[in-house]
């Protein structure tokens, strides 16, 4: 956890080019986060409309940004 900590100081400091990259690794670890919590939420029977109403988006949308990903993976489509 100390490493996102000192991201997310980082992300808040006076150095533009260090704050860009810093702010870029959050974006990135939150993507992740977030693909692997999608990726639960299915294997758990959630579906796609429940999914969204937590992040707070449509339904297309995460279907369209999360779909491929447990296709791949050889995950139920609902």
């Amino acid at each position: 956890m100390s490493e996102t900590a000192d991201l997310a100081s980082t992300a808040s400091g006076a150095d533009p080019r260090m704050g860009l990259k810093a702010a870029s690794a959050l974006r990135r670890l939150a993507e992740t986060l977030e693909g692997a919590q999608v990726a639960n939420a299915r294997r758990q029977g959630w579906s796609w409309q429940d999914i969204a109403e937590v992040l707070g988006v449509s339904r297309q949308a995460v279907h369209q940004k999360h779909s491929a990903a447990e296709k791949r993976k050889g995950g139920r489509i609902v």
